[in-house]
């Protein structure tokens, strides 16, 4: 996949422009032109990829959990939107709207036009199904953040499309579930592939995107079935190493069902520098005392916790995730004042190794790590949510956690726990588990305690106030419509309790 993304035609995925309409162009490809081989058909499928480093799905998602009580992050938009001074004219609603948009459009324009090309009917089947996939995966945003959006799933057409007015959430999540229905369905796309196809969309990412969506529209019992199919498929594990699931030499291992695909020098991020160097996120000491003592119990209730050593006798995802001072990171003590943020720094999605002294200093926009969007772990913990959501506790639930925490050599969950116990647990889990990998901002967000957990100062390590959150319930539930998208388009709708 990586090396196949070298072989985009971009020019070939935005037609419908005027400069079209009168004269057939001899030095570009048009609509008309362009859709002949295979290997046209593969660039724009390749394009409609390359779309994920433009949106949401970008590395600096990770940033995401700077709008949590996980992490802090002192500048940008992700700082602006943590204290509550975002409006319609911030410009990170406005790059995800139309990094969305530009996915779509791609997807859109392979799926109106594959059926021109001369080439194998079974390729062309699961081309056809990557491209619903990749539909699906832009529309979530438009969907799930902004609650509605123009609905488009007809080749580009800017005349007819730049004036639409917008579908409900519903209507988008009714697609959304449409194409990942089609995308799974059948033996279309395979479980697995190998050699330079590895990072397409598979069965199993499917069935995991439409288990999530699933979740967070709290469709229980649909989402409890949707990951169970993906555990049924008997094709993903977990990682033996926590921290060795994110090194680069890891990629693609037995844990991993989609990725957003990165390749030095032309597809790159620059997040080993800007996590090192606390221009990303930096870990919040709510997120650092979140993490059990190794005898499964918070550290204010537990006997093996110690205050005076308070990294010791830890939850092992602690230091797999965080770097903490007085610990080894790049082959050399932590020292206090090395992360001055918030006394911490975030360890997972950079490369650097513990115990190992870097053999240079890495440059901004040099790293080719990939960006993990979904894995199993995840999948486990939604059918965990899910199933205990949709008819209580029972033995599939316990093995769903038990199976990660024994990875994290942890104790098994409590017994005989009633459903809000539980539910407790599972979110607990979710927290830790997934900590760093932008995905806590959702769950707050659904879990609808966004309100109460983000409102309040912002202290460091050493319990001094660096910053405040203030989250508005009657708003900051929904982005705003990006302003310069109603200047634009006078028949979207802005969101409740927010200025055009």
């Amino acid at each position: 996949m990586k090396k196949y993304l070298l072989l985009l035609t971009v020019s070939a995925l935005f037609f419908g422009c005027k400069d079209y309409l009168d004269v057939t162009p001899t030095d570009r490809f048009t609509q008309d032109t362009y859709w002949n081989t295979k290997v046209q058909a593969e660039a724009a499928l390749n394009g409609t990829y390359t779309a994920l480093y433009y949106n949401v799905y970008a590395a600096n998602s990770i940033y995401l959990d700077a709008l949590t009580p996980n992490t802090y992050q002192y500048n940008n938009d992700y700082n602006i939107i943590s204290r509550g001074l975002h409006n319609a004219a911030t410009g990170y609603f406005n790059e995800t709207w139309n990094g969305s948009y530009k996915g779509i459009g791609r997807a859109n324009n392979v799926l109106a036009n594959i059926d021109k090309v001369n080439m194998d009917a079974t390729l062309k089947e699961r081309y056809r199904a990557e491209a619903k996939y990749l539909r699906a995966l832009y529309y979530i945003p438009l969907w799930n953040l902004f609650g509605g959006a123009p609905l488009i799933t007809e080749a580009t057409n800017y005349e007819t499309q730049a004036t639409l007015p917008r579908n409900t959430a519903d209507e988008l999540l009714a697609q959304i579930l449409k194409d990942l229905n089609e995308a799974s369905s059948g033996t279309v796309l395979p479980l697995s592939y190998s050699g330079a196809d590895k990072g397409r969309a598979t069965r199993g990412a499917a069935l995991a995107l439409k288990a999530r969506v699933l979740l967070y529209a709290k469709r229980w019992k649909e989402a409890a079935e949707a990951a169970k199919a993906v555990i049924d498929l008997k094709n993903y594990s977990l990682f033996p190493d926590y921290r060795g699931l994110f090194y680069l030499e890891n990629e693609g291992n037995a844990e991993v069902i989609f990725d957003v695909q990165y390749k030095y020098p032309e597809f790159t991020h620059s997040l080993d520098i800007s996590l090192d160097q606390q221009l990303g996120s930096a870990p919040l000491p709510d997120l650092v005392n979140a993490y059990y003592a190794t005898d499964g119990k918070p550290i204010s209730g537990s006997a093996v916790y110690n205050a005076a050593k308070p990294f010791e006798n830890r939850d092992s995802r602690l230091q797999a995730t965080v770097i903490l001072p007085g610990t080894q990171f790049k082959g050399a003590v932590v020292t206090a004042i090395q992360y001055p943020s918030t006394g911490y720094g975030l360890k997972k999605y950079t490369i650097f190794k513990d115990n190992e002294k870097p053999v240079s200093a890495p440059t901004s926009g040099t790293s080719e790590l990939n960006l993990i969007l979904l894995r199993y772990a995840d999948v486990l913990l939604m059918y965990a949510e899910a199933k205990n959501e949709d008819t209580g506790p029972d033995q599939s639930v316990f093995d769903a956690l038990n199976l990660i925490r024994a990875r994290a050599k942890m104790p098994n969950v409590a017994t005989g726990l009633n459903q809000e116990d539980l539910r407790a647990e599972i979110r607990h889990e979710r927290r830790i588990e997934l900590a760093g990998e932008g995905l806590y901002y959702y769950d707050i967000r659904r879990w609808r305690i966004a309100d109460q957990v983000l409102n309040g100062n912002v202290t460091n390590s050493a319990g001094a106030r660096i910053d405040s959150r203030l989250f508005d319930a009657n708003k900051d539930y929904l982005w705003p419509v990006p302003s310069i998208a109603i200047q634009n388009n006078p028949a979207l709708k802005q969101n409740p309790n927010y200025n055009k």
